[in-house]
C-alpha cells in the first residue's frame, strides 16, 4: 500500500465517523444506516444491539422528542489492511429533565470504532463509546435540582450524570461501560488489537447486568 492509499483510508474512515454523527443527530435514518455494515452492532448507555435496532430506537425517540447531540474532536486511526479501529474524541448532549426540573447532561469521551473494508467500502462494524467524564447543568439559571446519591453511585464516573437523567426518562442504563481507565476499557483495547489482527468478531457484546 502506498502512503497516498494509507492516507486515502484514513480520510474515508474519518468522514464515516462525522456523518455518523450528522446523518443521526438530524434523523436522516436512510443515510444513518450507510455508515454500518450489515451486521454492525452497537452499545450504549440506553441501548445494545445492531446497527438496524439502533437506528429505529434513534428513530423512535427523534419522533418523541429525545435529543441527544453529538459532537466530535480530535481522531486518529489505526489501518491493517481490510480493518481499522478508529477513535475519535466527542462529547454527547442531552437534555431532559429531573423532577421536572429541565437539565442539560454533557459527557466527554471517545468512539471507539470497528472499521472494515467490504468491497471497497469502508463502514463500522462496532461502536463502543469511551465514558470519560460528564456534568449535568440546569437550564433555567436559579433553577435547583435534587440528585439521587444512591442511582449516582451505581454508575461509573464518566457518565453517572447521564445514566442518571436517562433513568429519570424510563430507560434501563448499562453499568459497568468502559471509561479514561480500568479493566473494561482494557479488554475494548485487546479487542482492538485482536480486530486489526484478523479476528473472527469485533469483540463480544457487555453483559448488562445490574450493579445495584
Amino acid at each position: 500500500m502506498t502512503n497516498g492509499e494509507h492516507m486515502n483510508d484514513k480520510a474515508q474512515i474519518r468522514e464515516v465517523v462525522e456523518n455518523w454523527v450528522l446523518f443521526r443527530d438530524a434523523g436522516d435514518w436512510a443515510r444513518f444506516a450507510s455508515v454500518w455494515h450489515d451486521d454492525g452492532w452497537m452499545t450504549a448507555t440506553w441501548f445494545q444491539g445492531t446497527a438496524e435496532g439502533f437506528i429505529e430506537a434513534s428513530r423512535a425517540g427523534f419522533e418523541a422528542g429525545v435529543r441527544i447531540l453529538h459532537f466530535l474532536g480530535g481522531h486518529t486511526s489505526e489501518v491493517a489492511g481490510d480493518r481499522a479501529v478508529a477513535q475519535t474524541k466527542m462529547k454527547i448532549q442531552q437534555r431532559g429533565s429531573i423532577g421536572g426540573v429541565p437539565v442539560d447532561v454533557t459527557c466527554t469521551g471517545r468512539f471507539y470504532d470497528f472499521f472494515e473494508r467490504r468491497d471497497g467500502r469502508w463502514a463500522v462494524v462496532r461502536r463502543q463509546p469511551i465514558y470519560e467524564h460528564d456534568r449535568l447543568d440546569v437550564v433555567t439559571p436559579g433553577d435547583t435540582v435534587t440528585l439521587d446519591a444512591g442511582a449516582l453511585a451505581r454508575f461509573p464516573e464518566g457518565y453517572r450524570h447521564l445514566a442518571h437523567l436517562q433513568e429519570s426518562s424510563g430507560h434501563d442504563v448499562m453499568p459497568g461501560l468502559p471509561g479514561l481507565q480500568g479493566p473494561e476499557v482494557d479488554l475494548l483495547y485487546r479487542e482492538g488489537r485482536s480486530w486489526l489482527l484478523g479476528s473472527a468478531t469485533a469483540g463480544t457484546p457487555l453483559a448488562a447486568t445490574s450493579s445495584a
